[in-house]
């Protein structure tokens, strides 16, 4: 179905890395921002279906952004932008030990 985004491939200038999981793609930008891209695809069971289903990804990160920016005043987020329906923007983190 052309209307799935199954897979990724972009080139965002500093970027230093790039994370597939099973739906999500992150695209680290210079260790300051992440570039989070919902995909169509599809996981159960840990297996990755070969079909995507339309629109997913788009309203996966809706919902998301949607509740980040809604808690933001509670529990301040990543979240710094949402420039397409499928992908969320926010500030780069260091995992604590």
């Amino acid at each position: 179905m052309s209307n799935t985004i199954i897979d990724t491939n972009f080139k965002f200038p500093n970027q230093k890395s790039v994370y597939k999981g099973k739906v999500r793609e992150v695209y680290n930008i210079n260790d300051e921002q992440l570039v989070m891209v919902a995909t169509d695809r599809l996981s159960a069971f840990d297996v990755v279906m070969p079909k995507g289903i339309p629109y997913k990804g788009q309203i996966l990160n809706q919902i998301a952004t949607k509740m980040m920016a809604a808690t933001a005043d509670l529990v301040p987020n990543w979240l710094t932008a949402t420039p397409d329906p499928n992908v969320a923007v926010g500030t780069y983190a260091i995992h604590l030990k």
